[in-house]
């Protein structure tokens, strides 16, 4: 029996033949939105006979492999006795300075594909012509060869054998990789309450090619139970690769954990930790082409060695790993970990290489279909990333800077860009906007002249590097590219949203619902794990999340012990913001009293900084050792603020609810043993929560609760769960608002908090938290 590879034709001609340097100066990024104008425009001149986009597939055996070699040729026109294989690219090249060896790679793979079609249409002779179409001029220009099919095949061969010891590591290693996999066994002695339900569930639904949500409370084992399943999936052929999906940087510790502990068990496994360019890269700036960047030149005659070293000797590769390779081969970090990505069996990384229209790993998703499977982690948070990934905005003052950068020679430029202006200008009289303003409709007239500008400003951004303005002038250039990108998905899911702030007029296409947007990115893999411990509401995670009619979900009730959480409620005090002036010293004293029955360190959580700061003032000259969260804080500044919790046993920490300390951190044993949570967690009264009210009000009738209650409740659920991370921790916690006492909140509590208890005064709140402690 053959062993059978799968590869797109891209991704093995860019393999095989790639070289010379990493060259991301400015390329016109307009050229992918033309695109389709340069594909009709050819499809013109060709007539009935001519198909564009045409899917090709073939298995080409070679020794003991079976190759089977997938990808879509830009165009094919049928001929009585042959045919045309036409590559169609687009380009801002002066079509002059083009002939006919202009890029062997486009030559290379429209000869595969005319192996492809010749062999299945019995053709002895095809044509291959590469076709260069100006996006400027849209003048076109056309490169034509004949070749005999057995050409096409010798030249297939030569890629094939160039890439046959690849193909035999990858192969071999799976081998290895699923024999470790059949003999693994759970890593630990016994499976916590709950966890082998959540494995078991996850098995389940790979299998089937469904979804699954699930709300998972702290304790389970969240992480190896959708990891260990996913990876015994895989061993059976059911996951070709596993991503991660995490939304900040310091949640990739646990799973990365998680993998190591099951290599020490005996796993055969290749992990990787992407990292974003910025954090990685080891040049002076972020400049990645050979002029500014001494690992940018020469770059990919070298990855293949230094891919091949990490492959053979390292199972986990992460950010250290990668910087040690890339300085010992000199070649760029980023682009290497991208690369060594395609021979990896689990890849950990942010939400955005998968779900971003911008940024997703196009390598993976868009030759082939394969078994892939998503674990996202703290799904919670991708309702509001997805939001992010998925809206635009231009900001007017940008436009208005550049108008006098182009004068004198670049007048056109300078005309464009009044244009646009004006047209800012014409919305704002128009709609007589004052502050604030939504529209369910596009503004289409500002596509054509955004789209025009983007064609003039790209000649100037090709050959005015060292410009000042540089950077101004393609940041624009990038927000239009994303703006347009962006309305090609607008439907009745967005708004149109205008706002007048200091910093100028904004228009930004906001996306209120990205469940369609989600459920489209999913098709991306065969199945996704959404997990978290504040899936609550699960119904309204699985509405904006993507749930497909057949998915699955799952609720876990917490594996602690009960008596180990004393969970207390001051629903006798306001926290609402015409309250918050009478409210600030019946919190202080209800802090100073919960901290005061046992020594301890314990996290205090606010609804906002100026909330915070106005109980830091009144508490400060308490002689308490209280620790205050900043504003824009960096990752040293929040490493030295958690390590106080390692060296101090008496410390008030205080937070902001939604902020980095109220999830994704571990502070186990004594190192945290109370939490107080002031307020619901209401996110701020703002313009954009309100179209979200209203959008949600129309189509769910909770619109309210979809803008605010939820999203809110998340983050107390979240601040709540730093208290118990362990079977043997145990903590206080204590909310304050009166809201916290009423029927709609308590149906949002988790299974662990019907126990809860409400208390009236402090003396209270003291004797049953001695009761607790004493126990």
């Amino acid at each position: 029996m053959k062993k059978n590879i799968k590869i797109s034709v891209r991704n093995l001609i860019e393999f095989v033949m790639r070289s010379g340097d990493i060259d991301n100066s400015f390329k016109s990024t307009n050229r992918a939105l033309e695109g389709t104008r340069a594909h009709q425009q050819v499809q013109k001149a060709y007539g009935k006979n001519y198909k564009a986009e045409v899917s090709l597939k073939y298995i080409f055996e070679y020794e003991e492999y079976s190759f089977e070699i997938e990808g879509r040729a830009d165009g094919i026109y049928r001929l009585e006795s042959t045919a045309i294989i036409d590559e169609i690219k687009s380009t801002t090249h002066d079509l002059k300075t083009i002939e006919k060896d202009f890029n062997p790679l486009h030559w290379a793979q429209a000869k595969v594909y005319g192996y492809i079609y010749s062999i299945q249409n019995d053709l002895e002779k095809i044509d291959i012509q590469i076709t260069y179409f100006h996006i400027e001029s849209e003048e076109i220009k056309k490169f034509k060869e004949e070749f005999t099919q057995e050409k096409l095949k010798d030249f297939l061969i030569s890629l094939i054998e160039k890439y046959i010891d690849w193909a035999k590591l990858s192969f071999d290693w799976e081998y290895i990789r699923d024999e470790s996999i059949e003999s693994l066994n759970f890593p630990f002695k016994t499976y916590r309450n709950g966890q082998r339900e959540l494995a078991v569930a996850v098995y389940k639904t790979i299998k089937e090619k469904k979804n699954l949500f699930t709300k998972a409370p702290t304790g389970i084992g969240k992480t190896m139970s959708t990891l260990f399943p996913a990876i015994k999936a895989m061993g059976e052929g059911k996951a070709k690769k596993i991503f991660y999906l995490t939304a900040k940087t310091i949640t990739r510790e646990v799973p990365v954990k998680s993998m190591n502990l099951l290599i020490d068990r005996g796993l055969k496994i290749k992990t990787i930790v992407l990292t974003a360019k910025d954090k990685i890269c080891l040049n002076e700036e972020v400049k990645c082409n050979p002029r500014d960047c001494k690992f940018a030149k020469g770059h990919f005659d070298r990855v293949n060695d230094a891919i091949m070293d990490i492959f053979l000797n390292e199972d986990l590769i992460d950010r250290e790993k990668i910087k040690e390779y890339s300085l010992k081969y000199h070649v760029c970090p980023f682009e290497f970990s991208l690369d060594i990505s395609l021979w990896m069996d689990v890849i950990i990384c942010d939400y955005n290489y998968v779900f971003d229209p911008q940024v997703y790993l196009k390598r993976f998703f868009d030759d082939l279909s394969y078994n892939y499977v998503f674990l996202v982690d703290e799904a919670h948070n991708l309702i509001d990333r997805s939001r992010e990934m998925f809206s635009a905005t231009l900001n007017k003052e940008k436009f208005y800077e550049l108008r006098n950068k182009f004068k004198g020679k670049h007048v056109s430029i300078k005309k464009k860009i009044r244009k646009i202006d004006r047209l800012f200008d014409s919305l704002k009289q128009e709609s007589n906007i004052v502050e604030n303003f939504k529209s369910k409709q596009e503004f289409t007239e500002f596509y054509f002249p955004l789209k025009s500008l983007l064609t003039s400003l790209e000649p100037w951004l090709i050959e005015e590097k060292d410009d000042p303005d540089y950077e101004k002038v393609i940041e624009v250039y990038f927000d239009i590219v994303k703006y347009l990108k962006i309305s090609e998905l607008y439907d009745e899911n967005y708004i149109t949203e205008v706002k007048i702030q200091e910093d100028g007029m904004r228009l930004k296409l906001f996306c209120v619902n990205p469940s369609s947007l989600l459920r489209e990115s999913l098709k991306r893999g065969v199945s996704s794990i959404f997990f978290s411990a504040t899936l609550t509401p699960i119904d309204y995670y699985k509405n904006l999340l993507g749930e497909g009619e057949q998915d699955y979900h799952i609720r876990l009730t917490s594996p602690f012990p009960r008596e180990n959480l004393s969970l207390l409620i001051r629903d006798n005090i306001s926290t609402r913001y015409i309250d918050r002036e009478e409210s600030y010293r019946t919190i202080v004293e209800a802090i100073k009293t919960f901290t005061s029955v046992k020594r301890g360190n314990y996290f205090i959580f606010f609804p906002s900084y100026l909330y915070m700061k106005r109980i830091y003032e009144i508490l400060e000259y308490d002689g308490l050792n209280i620790l205050l969260q900043e504003q824009n804080m960096n990752e040293k500044n929040k490493e030295e603020f958690l390590e106080q919790f390692n060296n101090d046993d008496d410390l008030i920490a205080f937070g902001v609810l939604g902020g980095m300390f109220s999830e994704g951190i571990d502070l186990v044993g004594d190192k945290l043993i109370g939490a107080v949570i002031v307020g619901v967690g209401l996110p701020g009264i703002s313009f954009e929560r309100d179209i979200v009210k209203e959008y949600f009000n129309e189509t769910t009738r909770k619109g309210f609760d979809y803008a605010y209650t939820y999203p809110g409740i998340n983050k107390v659920l979240q601040a709540a769960g730093r208290v118990i991370r362990t079977e043997q921790d145990k903590g206080a916690i204590l909310l304050i608002d009166d809201r916290f006492g009423t029927t709609k909140y308590r149906k949002l509590f988790p299974q662990e908090w019907k126990s809860s208890e409400s208390v009236k005064n402090n003396k209270e709140l003291s004797i049953k938290l001695q009761r607790f402690w004493n126990k």
